[in-house]
């Protein structure tokens, strides 16, 4: 598959590599097509492996991610553009943290509203699906490294597309990714955030998940 990621940070890069491992081809978007991660990118896969705009990534994906910061994640894919967007999956691993008074941060928007939300209303020709957002991003590509199964979440309106999601996660070594419901079900997954990163900082790793028991 063509999947656009865009986002050059440490979870857009993570992202990326891992999609290149599964076959898929990938292409990397940031603000400016030199992006030095992105050609970094680039150069660490050869073959699969492009770069370019916001909006060059996302006319080239079948499916997109977007990895930014949730500051940024309305901007970019306002960038992206509309066109671009029109019946594509799109899922969203960004979370709504306002790191402007230091660490820890707080929450950009919560409990009745969601940036997943403000992602889907934005933009109502594309698919989003918002998941991944709950974890590191070692943990996002390679959950098999802790010693027993986790669980991951998804939230969405169109089931279309979270079934494709949910296939996706479950090529990344997902086993039951939990459907949460409607878009609407990403405010409770953005707001476990604040206690994400207390944990982080208590247990000096991000390298932890969550895990329903039944």
């Amino acid at each position: 598959m063509k999947i656009g990621v865009l986002g050059t940070g440490m979870v857009g890069q993570g992202l990326a590599d891992k999609l290149i491992s599964l076959g898929h081809s990938v292409k990397m978007g940031a603000r400016q097509a030199d992006n030095t991660n992105a050609t970094a990118f680039v150069a660490r896969h050869n073959d699969h492996a492009f770069s370019g705009t916001f909006s060059e990534a996302a006319a080239f994906g079948e499916l997109l991610i977007v990895a930014t910061t949730g500051t940024t994640a309305l901007q970019v894919l306002d960038a992206a553009g509309k066109a671009n967007l029109a019946g594509k999956v799109v899922i969203d691993v960004s979370n709504p943290l306002d790191f402007s008074k230091g660490f820890p941060p707080t929450l950009l928007v919560s409990n009745t509203d969601s940036l997943a939300e403000q992602l889907q209303r934005a933009h109502p020709e594309a698919k989003i699906v918002k998941t991944l957002n709950t974890t590191n991003v070692a943990m996002m590509v390679n959950p098999q490294q802790l010693t027993q199964a986790t669980d991951i979440f998804v939230s969405g309106d169109d089931a279309a597309a979270k079934l494709e999601v949910i296939a996706l996660l479950k090529s990344f070594g997902w086993e039951n990714p939990i459907d949460l419901g409607d878009i609407s079900t990403a405010r409770c997954t953005e707001m476990l955030l604040p206690l994400w990163l207390r944990l982080w900082t208590v247990q000096g790793s991000p390298i932890f998940n969550f895990k329903i028991v039944r």
